[in-house]
This record gives C-alpha cells, structure tokens and sequence, in this order.
C-alpha cells in the first residue's frame, strides 16, 4: 500500500459503515488518520479511581468507579420504577438514575461493590449531582482475571477518550485498537536533525504511546512529540505566509507635509496619548516601505484604536491613495462612517461646495445600499474621488474597483478569514497595506499563532476621561431579590439622567433565526441557541446544551415595559431589523430620547453613547469571557462610572460561574483572556479567531506552551527561509497541505 493512504484510508473500511458515520456525525472523524490524532483527554489508572468530587456540571464525563449500593424505589403509586444506584470513588459519592423497562440489566449487573466505567451527562437533581441513564462497562475482577474488559488497554493506564453521548470512550478505545497498526505508517513531518536536535520521539512511537501507555513517562514523551507537531506545522504555514508577503512589492505612501493629515491633527480638540503616538510612528514608518504592511494593532475597548486607524488612513490619502476600512457588521460600517464623519467634519466634505482645501470624500458600502446609492459609491471608488471608504464583505466583492488602493484597515480581524483579507488584497494595483484592528486582548501566544503572519502593536493605556466600571455577578436563581434590585439600579441611572443597555442571547421567537440547533420552546415554536441569524455572537462555552431557552430581546423587552422598567422609554436593537430602523434607533438612544435599549449583541463592538452608565447582561453565561469584556465596555465612556451587571442561573459550583466571577474580578482585558483561553475545553483554543487554526490543534495548550510555540516559530522561520518551497522536505509538505486544505474547507464552510 502506498504510505501517504494508510492513515487517509476511510474508517468505514477500518471500522465498518455504523461505526464510522457516528464518528464522522459526532467528532468530526473521517479517516484513520483523524481517528489515530484523537488522542485521549486524560487517563484513568486501574488501581487509582477518578476524583468525582471534581465533575463539572453539564458535561459529559468518564469515570472510574465502585457501587456501593443499590436499590429499586417505585413510584406513581407502584405503576413506575426506578433504579438508584450510588457510586464511590474515596473522593466522593455520585447518584446514577435508571428508569422504567431501562432497570432490568444494569439491576443484574450494577452489584455492590463492582467496578466499572460510566459515561454520561452531569446534571443536578435535588441539588445533588447525578447521571441519568448513563452508559456503562464493567471492569470484572482484579489482576489477571482482568483480562476481558481492561485487557484491551495496554498497562495499568485506561485512556479516556472525548465522547460524546453517542459513542462512549470505551468504543472509541476499541475502534483505535483496530487502527493503532496504521500507526507505523505515518509520515513524519519534522526534520530529522530538528527531531534529533530537541530530543524527540518519532512519530509512529509517539501514536502508539499516547494511545496505549504503558507508563506516565510514555505520555509525557508522546505529548512532547505530538504538540511539537502542531506547533512546527502551523508555524512553518505562517512563516512561508510571511515569505510570501516580504517577496510582495507595495507602493511607499509617505504623507505631504501640510496636507489632509496635518490639518486634521491641527484640529483635534485634545492630544494623542503617548501610546497612540508610538503606535502611530510605527504605522508610518511601515507605510513608507516598499513591502506590504501587515500589523494588527491590539486596544481595549475605548484605546482609541479608530483614531489610529484614521491618521494613518488621512496619511495614505495624503500620498495619493485610497484606504479602504472593513467592518463586520452593516451596523458597525454605518458607527464607523457616522463617527469617522464627524471626526473629520469639514475634512470629509472634498468635492462639496464649502468642503475644506484638503478634503476628501469619506463613502460608506454596505450590501442592502439601493441601486443609486450603491452606484454612486462604485463610481466615487473607481474615480478615486473618494479617499476613504468604510463597508462590509461586499467591499470584497468582484464588481468593486478601486483607484488606488493603498491601505486597509479590518476592524475585529477575528470576523475575517484569511482568503478574504486576500480577496481585499487583490484590489490593489500593488498589494495594499494592511492594518487589523482588535479589541479582543490577545496573549502573545495566541498572537504568534493565530496571527503569526502579523506583526503587532498594542495601546494599553486609556484615554484621559474615561471612567471606572464596576461589574457585579446577579444570581437571579439562588437570590431573586439581586435581581429585582439590579431593575431598580438601572432605574436609578436614568432618574440620574443617564441611560442603560439590557444585553439578550438572542431575538425572539422567530422559526428562521439561524440557530445553531432549534430547541423547543413551552409554546411549541423553535427557540434558538445563542446565535441570532447575524448577530455575529461568539460560540458560547459548553456548559449550556439541555438548559431552557436562552432569554430573548423581543421577549424580556416587554416584560420590563410592563413592568420593572415601567414608564420608562424601552427600546429593542437586533441585526435582523431594517438599517434604516436600526439607525432611527440608535439615533434616538444616542441623542438620550430612549432611557434603555434592549439588544443583542449587535452593540459589543464600536457603539459609543458616553452618557450610557449601566449595563444588565441576561444570560451571562452564555457568553464567551471577552466578548462578556467587549460588552462592558459600551459604558462607562463619559464621565460617569459604569456599571455592569451578569445575570445568571447557573448554581455556585458551576465552571459558568466561574468565568464570570473572572470578568467581575478585573477590567485587564490581557488577564481575562488568559482566563478565557485556559477555561475553554481542547480544540477550542483559539475560538472562531481564525478558519483552520483551530481544528488543527488537538494537544497544544496555547497558553501553556508558550515555550514550544516560541522555538517552533524560530525552527520554523529558518526552514523556510533556508527552503521556502520545501522542496528537501516532502513529509512535512504533506502535512502542511492537509492542514492548509483544512483551513480552505473551514472558509469554505463559513460561506
């Protein structure tokens, strides 16, 4: 058989067609490859029982652990039965629940005092701890007598796999000893003197080691090995992008003293911070080489990265091009125009009678513009009379030309996929510059990896004027009164003359809203998860699948009309309404004519309503940690301090509690998305920050291998340097195509 295909061999020929479609269904598992790279999430030892005072709620689980009793109780008068039986581990007690026809085998087989695996979702009865129906097998005897059921893993040490409901560990173990022969065939793609030079492993040896240990030490090593591999594989895809890039040629734009830029500076009505200055000097002295730039500037929310942006758009104005900024929303590219207008005031009326001297035409594109508008904003880009243009993707679209475009800046880079920042780079005659814009902190870890084709600037200080914001945890489950406390906060804030934001997962009830798995509600209609169609809201952590719908904006909007919030002016806000709707509204809260604006998510990122000082985020818990931080950073932007309230009926013990005890704790943005990145499960590391890069690493920990990132960037950079095409290095070519036809696959899925 020819190498490359043993591991790209389909699993319904290793497995067989049932097996096979529920791994392809449920853990995204195609071929043996993919089954031999699932390695396992950790290892439960025979002899040592798995600690179930540590469950987390809501998830699935493996554990290993004795009966201690078991009994049959009967209920509805004796019509139904249920068995309960109880757990031990020495760490503690868990309950499991069996009902009705159900009872019969796990009766026969769950006697005192056998050991066992059980599999299931954590939930809460009665406010203890249970699993309902879990799957389970039996672990027979000690020692030898073993053999049967634990015989199958290698050593004293039981692998537990990621499960799912639907496929337990213990099948999935069974499935890669059926595979784990394929091993010997996979391809190594690091370099024999790199592998040499650090000390690790080959690959086969690896695979066999992280699936079947027969010791701790054999773990330790394999996982060495097989996050070196993520680590060398994804660096080297952004090394040879890097390459790529500095081979580019790009037009230098130096801005004309006394020009667009200057005059717009001169009128600025207070100073730059330190940090934008040298922020901004770097931009500049990018923007005046002869290779494209390519930066991402990182700011927390209110840094004053738009101003940045701005100066170094007017500088590539100055020097007779045009600059183009992406937005991922049409609310957000309609706040940018708006915003950017009035910064510029008469600087942004060239070609108007009245207009300054120096003036320029600022354009805003988006997708649902009417045909005259959008007519006009083509031909003011293909004329080149519009210096600066503010849109959406349809900026990417083929039909729009530029003059000369020289720099674009994207706003909330984790919106973008990397083909269409290409896309947008096709624009120009030369490759344009380009400048990302973020207010998601980001470790610089995660920098190097997910934006490693990206050198990067950060503004950490705040402008003078802005106000502290106090963030507190309402636990409208445990304590009620909280919340009937935190209506009368917001009340209190609007008899003081400011005004409030309510936060809602999602719209209303609407069948079509693009969720991800419609749920029913007690009305019978479908109820979405935490994504309204355009919302653009992050993947919610994992801790919330059997839960009651999320809270709605249409819903809790009117209850707090009729009642808590009574007599004051309520409005809602959502991306599915009409932009000229949208606009009215925003329009209305800004000028202080609306007292509470009920929204969802389509406020996180650039609205800007200074005299907004509360803010109350229902269903906390269903946000992601930094999009909780970009939330709260819509008030608290006057002179006022803020206030911004989680609600949440997620109990204490719950990991969903947790994360937002973090965001309560501290404004640092930097610190919370250590605390996002280490509470976020395997595979997820990276959230949707960028297509491919995060269904690519399985076993690295970004935070935690700092060190191995680092030196994989260096050995990285020197191979490709030394080999840009790797042409001396076929395996690792293989490996960097499948992970790059990944990554295409993932932006192809994003539409």
């Amino acid at each position: 058989m020819d190498l490359v295909h043993a591991l790209q061999e389909p699993l319904k020929n290793a497995l067989g067609q049932a097996t096979a479609k529920v791994m392809a269904e449920h853990l995204g598992l195609h071929t043996v490859g993919d089954l031999l790279h699932h390695y396992p999430r950790r290892y439960a030892e025979r002899g040592e029982l798995t600690r179930l005072s540590d469950l987390p709620l809501d998830e699935h689980v493996t554990v290993v652990a004795q009966v201690a009793t078991a009994r049959v109780l009967r209920f509805n008068g004796g019509s139904g039965q249920r068995l309960e039986v109880t757990i031990t581990d020495g760490s503690g007690q868990l309950q499991l629940v069996f009902f009705g026809r159900g009872i019969h085998k796990p009766h026969k087989d769950l006697l005192p005092g056998t050991r066992a695996m059980f599999a299931g979702k954590v939930s809460v009865f009665n406010r203890k701890m249970q699993l309902a129906h879990p799957a389970y097998e039996l672990l027979r005897g000690d020692g030898e007598s073993a053999a049967d059921a634990v015989d199958s893993w290698a050593g004293a040490l039981i692998p537990i796999y990621p499960a799912t409901a639907k496929l337990e560990s213990w099948k999935i173990a069974k499935s890669v000893d059926a595979v784990l022969p394929s091993a010997q065939e996979a391809l190594d793609p690091l370099p024999p003197a790199l592998r040499e030079g650090r000390g690790l492993i080959p690959l086969p040896e690896a695979l066999l080691k992280i699936h079947r240990p027969h010791a701790k030490a054999d773990i330790a090593t394999a996982r060495d090995r097989l996050k070196w591999d993520e680590a060398f594989v994804l660096q080297v895809a952004l090394a040879r992008r890097r390459f790529a890039d500095a081979q580019l040629p790009a037009v230098a734009r130096r801005p004309r003293p006394d020009g667009l830029l200057d005059a717009f500076d001169a009128k600025l009505p207070f100073t730059l911070t330190d940090g934008q200055r040298a922020v901004s000097k770097e931009i500049f002295d990018d923007l005046a080489t002869e290779h494209p730039m390519h930066r991402l500037l990182q700011g927390e929310v209110g840094s004053g990265k738009t101003m940045v942006a701005l100066r170094a758009m007017l500088a590539v104005v100055d020097a007779g091009g045009q600059a183009a900024m992406l937005a991922p929303t049409e609310v957000l590219a309609q706040q940018h125009h708006r915003s950017i207008t009035e910064m510029m005031g008469e600087l942004a009326e060239g070609g108007m009678l009245g207009g300054a001297e120096h003036a320029t035409k600022v354009t805003l594109l988006t997708g649902s513009m009417g045909t005259a508008a959008r007519r006009q904003a083509l031909l003011d880009l293909v004329t080149g009379e519009a210096g600066i243009v503010i849109g959406t993707h349809a900026l990417i679209e083929d039909k729009v030309q530029f003059h000369d475009l020289g720099l674009v800046v994207v706003d909330e880079q984790h919106r973008f996929g990397v083909e269409q920042r290409d896309a947008l780079r096709g624009k120009g005659k030369q490759p344009p510059h380009l400048l990302v814009m973020t207010a998601t902190p980001i470790p610089r870890t995660v920098a190097m990896t997910v934006f490693g084709d990206l050198e990067t600037s950060v503004l950490d200080q705040l402008p003078a004027g802005r106000s502290p914001i106090s963030t507190h945890v309402v636990p409208s489950q445990d304590k009620p009164h909280f919340l009937a406390r935190a209506w009368e906060r917001v009340r209190e804030e609007v008899e003081n003359g400011h005004q409030a934001y309510v936060v809602c997962p999602r719209i209303g009830d609407l069948d079509d809203e693009g969720a991800d798995e419609p749920k029913k509600t007690k009305k019978g209609k479908k109820a979405q998860g935490a994504k309204g169609a355009d919302e653009n809201a992050e993947e919610p952590p994992a801790d919330d699948a059997d839960k009651r719908p999320p809270l709605a904006v249409l819903d809790v909007a009117e209850e707090l009309a009729h009642g808590p919030l009574r007599g004051l002016g309520v409005e809602v806000l959502h991306g599915r309404m009409q932009p000229d709707d949208k606009d009215a509204v925003m329009r209305r809260f800004a000028a202080g004519e609306t007292h509470v604006l009920v929204a969802t998510t389509v406020i996180e990122v650039g609205v800007n309503v200074p005299n907004a000082t509360a803010m109350v985020i229902m269903d906390a818990d269903r946000f992601g940690v930094s999009q909780l931080h970009q939330l709260r950073g819509r008030v608290g932007r006057g002179s006022a301090p803020g206030l911004c309230l989680l609600v949440t009926d997620m109990p204490e013990a719950s990991p969903a509690r947790a994360r937002l005890n973090a965001v309560a704790a501290t404004l640092d943005g930097f610190e919370l998305s250590r605390v996002d990145l280490e509470q976020r499960r395997e595979g997820d590391v990276l959230g949707q920050a960028q297509s491919g890069v995060r269904s690519s690493l399985r076993m690295l920990a970004v935070i935690d291998d700092e060190e191995i990132i680092a030196a994989a960037r260096e050995e990285a950079t020197a191979v490709v340097s030394r080999d840009p095409d790797l042409e001396h290095l076929p395996e690792l070519r293989t490996a960097l195509d499948a992970l790059l036809d990944a990554e295409r696959e993932q932006y192809l899925d994003k539409g």
